[in-house]
């Protein structure tokens, strides 16, 4: 049996299973691992639906673009070492290879289509991976910004320059916001947030006198923060980005940002 013992260590390492069962797979599979692995699992030894319930929250962003074209995906396993390892890194760049070569931009189509590639990554690994997030804009003047694969932006513009539109990419990345204007935001987005400011302002028993004062200002700081028109310029922070927008006659018509880990 010595034959098996390089092979027993290989197939532990894939599976997670007791040295006993994968000697036993190995021998009736003559030392098949793929067919070792399939033994395994109609024994009932791996149970992949398990591990695909694990909470997977690292992982990769990844952005491809053509001239008419830009596709984001995020993928996702357990730990930052995965995410590192060369496997799961070549697996990320074929799946956003297919996208844009097949023109796949349904989410549930590229699943099944990888669904045995994932099947064997969560042997290999021993942690869930999962195609979490896909993201496509098309449009002819576009742009994006990838910052260390956890933070990934799609822009689309009319009569944008392109270190404009990058700069505002990157804008995104770093502010976060939701919503393009002040129109953007939906009603129930503002109820929602009076009604929080409302409750805090009541726990801390302040003079209800000024209470339509406070929330108005709230509201005001609150809608600053999550629309891209009205935040200050990371890279001139003295100006709006609508400023900034209205002096290159710059319209943006649509973003796209994906950061690693979101719920």
């Amino acid at each position: 049996m010595n034959k098996y013992i390089k092979l027993i260590k290989e197939l532990r390492n894939k599976t997670n299973v007791g040295i006993v069962d994968c000697k036993k797979a190995l021998i009736k599979s003559k030392g098949d691992i793929e067919e070792a692995i399939n033994i395994m699992r109609k024994e009932g030894k791996i149970n992949i639906h398990k591990k695909l319930k694990n909470k997977a929250v690292n992982g990769i962003i990844l952005i491809k673009s053509n001239r008419k074209l830009e596709v984001i995906i995020e993928i996702n396993c357990e730990t930052d070492f995965v995410s590192k390892n060369i496997i799961f890194i070549k697996f990320c760049e074929k799946v956003i290879n297919t996208i844009i070569k097949k023109n796949i931009y349904d989410i549930n189509i590229l699943k099944n289509i990888f669904k045995n590639d994932i099947e064997k990554l969560v042997y290999t690994f021993g942690e869930n991976i999962k195609i979490n997030r896909l993201g496509v804009l098309k449009d002819s003047c576009m742009d994006y910004y990838l910052h260390d694969k956890k933070i990934g932006v799609l822009i689309s513009s009319y009569n944008a320059p392109k270190k404009i539109l990058k700069s505002i990419a990157m804008h995104i990345a770093a502010s976060n916001p939701r919503y393009i204007n002040v129109k953007d935001v939906p009603l129930d987005i503002i109820e929602k947030e009076k009604k929080i400011q409302l409750e805090i302002l009541i726990k801390n028993k302040k003079d209800k006198i000024f209470f339509e004062r406070i929330i108005k200002g709230k509201i005001k700081k609150f809608i600053d923060s999550i629309v891209l028109s009205e935040q200050n310029f990371i890279f001139e922070t003295s100006k709006k980005v609508k400023k900034v927008l209205n002096e290159y006659n710059i319209l943006i018509k649509n973003f796209i940002r994906f950061e690693l880990g979101e719920s």
